[in-house]
């Protein structure tokens, strides 16, 4: 957890979601932005989980990152009872690899929005986050374009390195 006042909420219902929302957290380090980390379960501790949405914009965080598997009703709720955005993450199922919790999560009704990333993916839903914060924040918006341009700068040098030696070799390293 950051020391200042945190920006992003990193939420998931289970300590089990941690090792997928573990890339939320280091998107968050990478881009020096203040964050904090919960498990707030809809199912286990609704109480918690309505006050924990209900409150989440008056303590300053301006984004919730919501991580949920299997049912996965915790970034849909979670929407519910707060204005500000929440990015959904399906977490990946042992029963179902995470399509349940994919189509838990991005089959909200109108009115209700929750941005979702692809299973497992909190890396993107941390990169969306800072997004969202970086349109009003123009260091951070420096440190996306930063970020953007290095994967450019990688996919150039994987070509340059095909092209100098070809598919066969490459693929051999």
């Amino acid at each position: 957890m950051s020391h200042t006042s945190p920006e992003i909420a990193i939420i998931m219902g289970s300590d089990s979601d941690l090792p997928t929302m573990k890339s939320a957290i280091i998107i968050c380090e990478e881009f020096a932005v203040a964050y904090e980390v919960e498990i707030v379960s809809a199912h286990r501790t609704p109480l918690k989980m309505v006050e924990y949405a209900q409150n989440a914009h008056t303590r300053g965080i301006k984004v919730i990152i919501a991580g949920a598997g299997g049912a996965a009703h915790l970034p849909g709720m979670v929407a519910s009872l707060t204005p500000l955005p929440v990015i959904g993450v399906p977490v990946s199922t042992k029963q179902l690899q995470g399509v349940d919790s994919l189509y838990s999560i991005v089959q909200m009704p109108r009115g209700i929005p929750v941005a979702t990333v692809a299973i497992g993916n909190a890396e993107n839903a941390g990169l969306l986050a800072v997004r969202i914060l970086a349109s009003q924040q123009p260091e951070l918006l420096q440190k996306v374009k930063e970020y953007s341009q290095k994967l450019e700068n990688m996919v150039n040098e994987k070509q340059a390195k095909l092209d100098e030696l070809g598919y066969e070799k490459y693929l051999g390293n």
